[in-house]
C-alpha cells in the first residue's frame, strides 16, 4: 500500500496510490467521490449500514467482481451534534479524525490484521472547523456479532476466535476506544474482521486492554441474556491467542 495525497484549495485528500491510480477500471480520485450524493446520482448505491451511522455502500468499479466499497461521513452524535453534526475543531490536518483513522488502518491492513483495507480520506476545511469522510473496501457477506449473537448463531468457536483477533489487535498495540459487539465482523468464511477505528490509537499494553474487553463485555449483555458465559469463551480465545 502507497498512501499519496491530493489537494484542492481547501479540501485535502490521503489514498491508497496503488488501488486507485495503478487499477484503470478504478475512477480518478475526486472530493465528489466522499458525498453520498455523488453515488445516488451515478446510480451506484448498493444499500446502507443500518445501527453504523451514516456509512453508503457503493459500487465503485466497473468490474462486477470488485468488492464494494463503505463511505461514513464523520458525524457528531450526543449534545455536540446540538451544535455542529458535521463540523469539527481544526487543530491541524493530520489531527483530524479522518487522517488519523486512515493512517492507522494503512498501518494495521499492512501488518496482516482483520481491518478492512483503507480507501481514502478526505477533509475540507472552513476556517477553525473541518468535516470530512472515510471510504474503505467492503467486507463481503460479513455479519456483525451483534447480528449473530440474537440469531443464537455464535458458537464457542467463534467466540474464541473473536477472542484470539482481540488478542492480537491487543499484541499490536491497538487501543478501539469503542470495541462492542457491532464493530466485530464476521464473513461467509467465519473470520474475524474489525472495524470503525476512528478515535482509536496505538498504545503500550495498560488498563485500557481490559477496559476494551469490559466495553465489549457490556455490549454483549444487551444482546445475550447469557452474555456471561459468551465472554468466558471470548477470553478463553483471548488468553490462547494463534497466530492464525
Amino acid at each position: 500500500m502507497r498512501l499519496a495525497t491530493f489537494q484542492t484549495r481547501k479540501t485535502c485528500i490521503l489514498y491508497d496510490a496503488e488501488r486507485l491510480c495503478d487499477a484503470k477500471h478504478y475512477p480518478r480520485i475526486q472530493v465528489a467521490h466522499f458525498t453520498p450524493d455523488f453515488w445516488r446520482n451515478q446510480q451506484r448505491v448498493l444499500g446502507t449500514a443500518p445501527g453504523r451511522g451514516s456509512s453508503v455502500f457503493i459500487n465503485p468499479s466497473n468490474l462486477s467482481s470488485d468488492p464494494a466499497w463503505v463511505l461514513r461521513p464523520y458525524l457528531r452524535g450526543g449534545m455536540a451534534a446540538k451544535i455542529s453534526r458535521q463540523r469539527y475543531l481544526w487543530t491541524g490536518l493530520e489531527r483530524t479524525r479522518a487522517f488519523c483513522e486512515m493512517r492507522l488502518l494503512a498501518k494495521l491492513y499492512q501488518q496482516g490484521l482483520p481491518v478492512p483495507r483503507p480507501v481514502g480520506a478526505c477533509v475540507t476545511r472552513a476556517k477553525l472547523t473541518w468535516s470530512g469522510a472515510l471510504i474503505t473496501v467492503c467486507i463481503p457477506q460479513a455479519r456483525t456479532l451483534a447480528d449473530l449473537v440474537l440469531a443464537h448463531g455464535a458458537d464457542s468457536t467463534l467466540l474464541e476466535q473473536v477472542g484470539s483477533v482481540i488478542r492480537r489487535f491487543h499484541e499490536a498495540g491497538l487501543d478501539h476506544v469503542d470495541l462492542n459487539a457491532r464493530n466485530l465482523l464476521i464473513d461467509a468464511e467465519n473470520k474475524v474482521w474489525l472495524i470503525d477505528l476512528d478515535r482509536c490509537r496505538l498504545r503500550r499494553p495498560g488498563r485500557w486492554q481490559s477496559a476494551n474487553l469490559a466495553r465489549l463485555g457490556r455490549s454483549l449483555a444487551r444482546f445475550d441474556n447469557a452474555s456471561d458465559s459468551a465472554m468466558a469463551d471470548i477470553q478463553l480465545g483471548y488468553r490462547n491467542v494463534s497466530s492464525s
